[in-house]
């Protein structure tokens, strides 16, 4: 029986190439490394912007356009959750 065994703390901090792509270093490609710190960035501006924006449709009434808002915001709260976790576990970017 094969077990899968878990990376090391030293892999994650080198990056765990082709971690994300199933076609990593066909045809010679180069491996790819996630940027997460932008990510990090890219995920809290956007919740905080539609958290704004569903406040402000909710307050104008618009109701259909506040709740799509806030499922957009949990989102980008899910995602940032998830980066933060694999920023702090040592991944590179």
């Amino acid at each position: 029986m094969s077990t899968k065994r878990k990376p090391t703390r030293a892999e994650y901090e080198r990056g765990l190439y082709g971690y994300h792509d199933p076609t990593a270093e066909l045809g010679g490609a180069a491996p790819t490394v996630s940027a997460l710190t932008p990510r990090i960035w890219l995920a809290s501006i956007g919740m905080v912007l539609c958290v704004a924006a569903a406040v402000f449709a909710l307050w104008l009434g618009v109701v259909w356009a506040g709740v799509l808002l806030v499922v957009l915001a949990a989102t980008a709260l899910v995602d940032l959750c998830w980066v933060v976790h694999r920023k702090r576990r040592g991944e590179p970017g």
